[in-house]
């Protein structure tokens, strides 16, 4: 592509036009005839490595401030913007192929985005996801990873958009993260539905208070042509009220447009009937838990805003399998059970406990710690939620990070005290679960909350291999 072509006014007469080979945002990974974009981040500046990426041959630069080089540089007011809107125009808007899905909210984004995939795919679509776990088309896991946790950076993703244009993608379902809605991640796409599932405290470390944070998840649906929210959620009914499209309002109670009644859930799933349009339907979902209703609800919601019919959507519900991570049973061959939940804020913690003890029928034994360098007010929230419901509660480390895991160990026992709640302390994790597997007896059920589907634990700033299950396994095989 030309400079003249991706640039269009901004690249001046004056300017020879020459050949752009690629978008790039890290200096490193700066190849011949790349523009790199100067991208402010929170620990470094792009900018200070403007002549680090001149000299591994960038083409052209972006900057939002004053830099000195010797190729053509372009100014621009957001850098954010800016990449976003290059990596669009290099790709060739590939996501104009495909109809797009966004899921936001604190809880249930990656389940929905699977229950939406498993309906389209009962229609006989090919579906592309895009979030936590990992990035696929049909069982086809993509070689594009990104590298942050939920929503991939604006030049990732179009590349990501990419891939699911070329393997054939007639429907893209993703994450949509408040990050990614506050820093731009996701400028310049539109959404053929958006979905909001709920929201809890959490990420207050990024958004300082929970009105910024709904404001965030609420700026995709000004990006949306159709809605489906969660009206029983306050926050939700407040981004209902302000969305720029059209809203399918979904939940429990009568006002709602797609409700859901007579809800039986047992430790096979959960069995509910669907209110829509006047009609009823008898709905099942092999995930247990009132929240699983919610994330039901939502993926039926975005499947009738792209016109699937219930049959097909209850088809799909049936069908669909487990989410790793999520309310995962870990095989055992003991008699009490283990499962592995990512569970990490006060919200997803209660729902999986309440959840267990619906059909747990020995104690429910909640083992749990809390990130560090991240928000510190949710840790003794967790610590009280843990100490109300649960028969036991350990407390240990989940991904400490550069913060002391004892300190954070500390916050949350300031919760579990205000309770009467039976619980121990062991900082490491791997140790914890030995005590837990020890410690349980027949038809106790162990709740492993906030890896999910991680295989690693971060202390310091070094990601160490730690994938739960095999570390069940390894004292279990013991």
């Amino acid at each position: 592509m030309l400079a003249s072509e991706l640039f269009g006014d901004k690249w001046t007469a004056g300017l020879n036009d020459i050949e752009i080979t690629g978008v790039a945002y890290d200096s490193r990974g700066v190849m011949p005839g790349n523009v790199f974009v100067c991208v402010k981040g929170f620990e470094t500046d792009g900018h200070k490595y403007a002549r680090s990426a001149e000299q591994n041959g960038a083409a052209v630069i972006v900057a939002q401030d004053k830099i000195d080089v010797g190729v053509p540089v372009i100014y621009v007011d957001n850098s954010r913007i800016a990449v976003a809107e290059l990596a669009c125009k290099f790709y060739n808007n590939p996501s104009a192929n495909f109809k797009l899905v966004g899921v936001t909210g604190t809880n249930g984004k990656t389940t929905i985005t699977y229950l939406i995939k498993s309906i389209l795919e009962a229609a006989g679509k090919r579906v592309g996801v895009i979030g936590t776990n990992q990035n696929i088309i049909g069982d086809k896991v993509l070689v594009t990873q990104s590298t942050t946790p939920t929503t991939p950076n604006a030049l990732e993703l179009q590349m990501l958009f990419a891939e699911m244009a070329d393997g054939e993608a007639e429907y893209v379902v993703m994450e949509v993260s408040s990050h990614a809605l506050d820093l731009e991640r996701v400028h310049g796409c539109q959404f053929d539905v958006g979905v909001f599932t709920n929201l809890t405290q959490d990420h207050l470390d990024f958004h300082k208070t929970m009105e910024n944070y709904r404001n965030a998840k609420a700026k995709l649906f000004n990006m949306c042509d159709k809605g489906v929210i969660n009206c029983d959620d306050e926050h939700g009914r407040i981004i209902a009220a302000g969305a720029k499209c059209g809203v399918l309002k979904i939940g429990l109670g009568e006002d709602a447009e797609l409700m859901a009644k007579n809800i039986e859930i047992s430790a096979r799933g959960v069995d509910f009937t669907i209110v829509y349009d006047g009609k009823e339907y008898k709905a099942h979902l092999a995930i247990p838990g009132k929240f699983s209703v919610y994330n039901a609800l939502c993926a039926a919601g975005a499947a009738i805003e792209l016109g699937i019919d219930m049959e097909t959507i209850l088809k799909g519900l049936a069908d669909a399998k487990g989410v790793i991570g999520r309310v995962e049973v870990v095989p055992t061959n003991t008699d009490y059970t283990v499962i592995i939940d990512y569970a990490h804020s006060p919200d997803g913690l209660e729902n999986i406990i309440s959840t267990v003890k619906d059909f747990a029928k020995g104690r429910v034994i909640t083992l749990f710690g809390c990130g560090g360098d991240r928000d510190s007010t949710k840790r003794a929230v967790m610590g009280e939620i843990a100490g109300r419901l649960s028969d036991y509660s350990i407390i240990t480390s989940d991904n400490p990070r550069t913060e002391d895991p004892k300190k954070i160990i500390d916050m949350i026992e300031e919760g579990m005290k205000r309770t009467d709640g039976d619980y121990t302390v062991i900082v490491d994790r791997r140790e914890a679960i030995g005590y837990a597997l020890g410690f349980a007896k027949k038809d106790d059920v162990i709740i492993l909350a906030g890896k999910g589907q991680e295989t690693y634990q971060i202390i310091g700033k070094e990601k160490r291999d730690f994938d739960e299950r095999v570390v069940v396994w390894s004292f279990l095989n013991k």
